[in-house]
């Protein structure tokens, strides 16, 4: 079913120009249909792909302020799909925000820390080979999580913000059918995710902060059952039954979305939703966001499967092709279970384009899960990748009364590269 609703943001300073108009719910299935026979063969059956499509264009005024105007297509709060990696974004805003609170002097982003193990299964970290200087810090998790999505680097923040910090201050923040409450790949069951580790921080060999071990004893869970598939595989096994989500993540593309444009467009949003980020954490996420492997010295990323639509599902998931140096997209992808997801904002520096979209789509055919059998490759990046091409080629027609200044978003990478975007 289709659904649509405005947010009309006027009571707060400063949030005029950011005011989100009216969507149009038909907008999105008249701009998509015919484009391509993916986007047609997957939108002739959106209830079995489980789509959600979420498209925000972006107006300035003769100040650069923003406005906002969203187009949804079946985007349902509590239409459950699995987040995989994109819970991995609002970990590394929660540990920025952690660090900036402590208040500890001589401690940052950059701050040698170091995890211990104290109970149920949990592992430590003294170093980390990846880095330059071979000492893991909270930067180097956030670089690692953003240009390749690594799993243990959100597993570590995940462990240093703790369980209950991280869902209670998203909550605070709005985000109330947001869940974190899982590591991730590392097959830890509810009651060890309850617990994270000690974690201390180093100035050379002096522990300037340290907390132990933290257990959270509320429960964070779907106000409903929620069960997805047919069957999944254990092991060698197969269980003919649902997989049970219910006490899984969860990270609604509406959430998605909102979140991003708090980092990028901080002042639209009201006070009590943004992030106590400082100046430089905001150039740092901006680069990380936007970073391509190849643009990324520690840790370097030159292995083929890591080429540039790697971590890109819009515009280049399904493709080999070279990211053009005046085109830059700051995103969070998510693949799991048969779900793929992007949460992104793209622009063209060259062409005066920006707009944010964010999708989720489901390629299960066998409704098997844990059998590596999804249809990634022939169904899902094709209709990401599509999808993404198709708004970028609408804004670059768009006409806009004034073009946006994005030279807040121009950022330097590891790696240079000539050209727009630099």
């Amino acid at each position: 079913m289709l659904r649509w609703r405005f947010i009309f943001l006027l009571g707060w300073p400063g949030l005029l120009a950011s005011a989100q108009a009216p969507s149009d719910s038909s907008f999105l299935p008249r701009l998509l249909k015919g484009r391509s026979a993916i986007l047609d063969r997957v939108l002739a059956q959106p209830e079995k792909y489980e789509v959600q499509i979420l498209y925000t264009q972006i107006d300035r005024d003769r100040r650069n302020r923003p406005t906002f105007r969203s187009y949804r297509y079946r985007v349902d709060q509590h239409a459950y799909f699995y987040p995989a990696s994109t819970v991995k974004m609002p970990a590394t805003l929660l540990a920025l925000e952690k660090l900036n609170r402590l208040r500890v002097p001589g401690l940052d982003k950059y701050t040698t820390v170091q995890i211990d193990s104290a109970c149920c299964g949990q592992t430590k970290v003294r170093s980390d080979s990846s880095a330059k200087n071979f000492l893991p810090s909270v930067a180097h998790y956030i670089r690692k999580i953003f240009v390749v999505s690594d799993n243990d680097a959100f597993n570590r923040l995940y462990e240093f913000i703790g369980q209950e910090a991280l869902n209670e201050e998203l909550h605070r923040k709005g985000y109330r059918e947001t869940r974190i409450v899982s590591r991730l790949a590392v097959g830890a069951d509810r009651e060890q995710n309850r617990f994270t580790n000690p974690v201390r921080f180093l100035a050379g060999n002096q522990v300037i902060y340290q907390q132990p071990l933290v257990e959270n004893k509320r429960e964070y869970r779907s106000g409903f059952p929620v069960f997805k598939g047919q069957g999944e595989m254990r092991g060698d096994s197969l269980v003919k039954q649902p997989k049970d989500f219910t006490h899984a993540n969860n990270f609604p593309l509406e959430d998605q979305q909102r979140m991003l444009r708090t980092v990028l467009f901080p002042n639209s949003v009201p006070p009590h939703q943004r992030h106590q980020l400082t100046e430089p954490d905001y150039r740092f996420l901006y680069q990380c966001l936007s970073q391509l492997p190849r643009e990324t010295r520690y840790p370097a990323y030159n292995a083929p499967e890591y080429a540039d639509g790697y971590g890109k599902f819009l515009l280049y998931g399904d493709r080999q092709d070279t990211v053009p140096d005046h085109l830059r997209i700051f995103n969070k992808v998510g693949q799991a279970y048969g779900t793929l997801t992007d949460n992104a904002y793209v622009v063209d520096f060259d062409r005066g384009v920006e707009f944010l979209l964010s999708a989720t789509i489901y390629v299960n055919e066998d409704q098997i899960l844990n059998d590596d059998r999804y249809e990634y490759d022939t169904v899902g990046l094709p209709f990401l990748g599509s999808l993404g091409r198709v708004i970028y080629e609408y804004e670059v027609r768009r006409q806009k009364k004034y073009p946006p200044d994005l030279a807040r978003f121009r950022v330097t990478y590891d790696i240079s590269r000539t050209g727009g975007g630099q």
